[in-house]
């Protein structure tokens, strides 16, 4: 059979020495290989900026919720009325040397702390922490009326903490800063007692969930000075001005004395804090028996006093101590010495005390 085909001739064997063609890329061809290339980087450019944003946004929200974004909040927006403040004399503070040394800091260098504020059941702000910065820039706005100290750095809880919360971190700053007298963190206390949206009613049960961080020989100053100002109260005009020490030996006198009236009547007369401060000098120079009611003193069914911090009540048959130290953690020979050695100094005092 012949080997050609039906057009009447043989295959055309290629040259030896030819080249194989070449398929070169057109300039069409390549634009369009450009252009698919260029568009999957951009869409990989755009896919991982997506989630860079949506990481972003969500780091945002739980900074946001968690209240660690500043805002510049404008003076007129923010409110004090909510909570008390832990200053008694806010007139003092904001008139003294050390409130002009603060807007002269502000005024050269700006807020360089932020102030903090929640939002009340009304929805308003109001400030919790941060009361001498706000203070300040309303005092240079109202001097300047630069817009500068017209809008106050804050960070804003948005979260939801109870009330007592919101007494703590009031004075937290101020109590790390020892920024406080024990007699505004015995009023802090007295006015959270007080507050009808906290769950406790005594003043001096709520010195340690106020002052939980503090030693507790700090807590037994603090719950001295809340016994002395809630025994004199307004007749003690200058509990600031009290020291330490003064105070608590009042507070300790005025505990074993059934009226307190005749103190407050003397310190109703008082002129100015050093008078005040030398009378209660006198007060414990003299005895207290001197300052009792004349009246016949009937026996009380319950008694309540503090031997440094502990706090003791006593009724007819029982006796309770209540304090931080762990007891059940003691050794029960080390109690059994302990309550012998209290039972012997009873009745060494008055041989009528049983035995236990």
């Amino acid at each position: 059979m012949s080997s050609k085909n039906k057009f009447g001739f043989d295959p055309v064997d290629p040259p030896a020495s030819s080249k194989p063609r070449e398929r070169s890329v057109g300039p069409m061809g390549a634009a369009v290989r450009d252009a698919a290339e260029n568009l999957q980087e951009t869409t990989e450019a755009k896919v991982e900026q997506r989630r860079q944003n949506a990481s972003d946004a969500k780091a945002y929200r739980e900074a946001q919720e968690a209240g660690r974004l500043l805002s510049a909040v404008p003076l007129a927006e923010v409110l004090t009325s909510d909570l008390p403040r832990d200053r008694l004399d806010l007139e003092g503070v904001a008139a003294s040397v050390e409130m002009e040394e603060l807007k002269a800091s502000i005024k050269e260098r700006g807020q360089k702390e932020p102030v903090e504020l929640y939002r009340d059941a009304a929805g308003n702000l109001q400030l919790k922490k941060g009361w001498r910065r706000y203070t300040a820039l309303s005092q240079l706005f109202a001097e300047t009326g630069h817009a500068a100290f017209a809008t106050v750095i804050a960070r804003i809880d948005v979260g939801h903490g109870d009330r007592l919360t919101r007494y703590i971190d009031m004075v937290e700053e101020n109590v790390v800063r020892e920024d406080l007298s024990f007699a505004e963190m015995a009023q802090v206390a007295i006015l959270a007692a007080r507050d009808a949206e906290t769950d406790e009613l005594d003043p001096d049960a709520m010195v340690p969930r106020l002052y939980a961080s503090l030693h507790k020989v700090k807590r037994s100053y603090i719950r001295s000075f809340v016994f002395l100002l809630c025994a004199l109260e307004d007749d003690l005009k200058w509990p600031k001005a009290v020291p330490r020490n003064l105070g608590v030996d009042v507070a300790r006198a005025l505990k074993s004395l059934d009226s307190a009236a005749a103190l407050r009547a003397r310190l109703r007369v008082c002129d100015n804090a050093d008078e005040q401060n030398a009378l209660l000098a006198k007060f414990l120079e003299a005895k207290p028996k001197t300052l009792a009611t004349s009246q016949p003193v009937e026996r009380k069914e319950k008694r309540e006093f503090h031997v440094g911090d502990m706090k003791v009540t006593a009724r007819k048959g029982e006796c309770r101590i209540v304090a931080d130290d762990d007891f059940a953690g003691l050794p029960k020979a080390q109690l059994e010495r302990a309550v012998e050695a209290f039972r012997r100094a009873l009745r060494e005092q008055d041989p009528r005390v049983s035995s236990l």
